[in-house]
């Protein structure tokens, strides 16, 4: 084990750092189940920490992240009429706010999202019919 000084901003951290040696085969291949988590998360508190997007109807525009980031601020409500072009929230995407506008005109049917939500690339965010 290694000990190492690190400044970050202005302020020093004191690390240790242990070398991990691996076999051609590779450290983890021969693993029968994943290693275990040290944060007191289940498995069914993850999957269920994200509503499921509902599927849209035939007519229905599903509004997708165009980008990884988080929600800044909602501008619809579900069960709102928007018009094509009118902006449906903004977020924050490499220190920068970005719009995301309604595809079309229609009635906001679902709301995927909050403000403060982190959204990944391809995410359905909200669903216009």
């Amino acid at each position: 084990m290694k000990k190492y000084l690190i400044t970050v901003n202005e302020k020093q951290y004191e690390v240790d750092v242990e070398e991990v040696k691996t076999t051609t085969s590779g450290a983890f291949k021969n693993l029968k189940s994943a290693p275990k988590m040290k944060t007191g998360i289940s498995p069914d508190q993850i999957k269920s920490s994200k509503p499921k997007a509902p599927a849209a109807s035939a007519n229905g525009h599903k509004v997708t992240a165009p980008m990884p980031g988080s929600v800044f601020k909602m501008l619809v409500s579900e069960g709102d009429e928007v018009k094509q072009g009118q902006t449906l929230l903004v977020f924050e995407a490499m220190k920068m706010e970005n719009d995301l506008t309604s595809p079309a005109d229609g009635k906001v049917v679902a709301i995927n999202v909050a403000e403060g939500d982190a959204i990944a690339a391809g995410d359905t965010l909200i669903v216009v019919e």
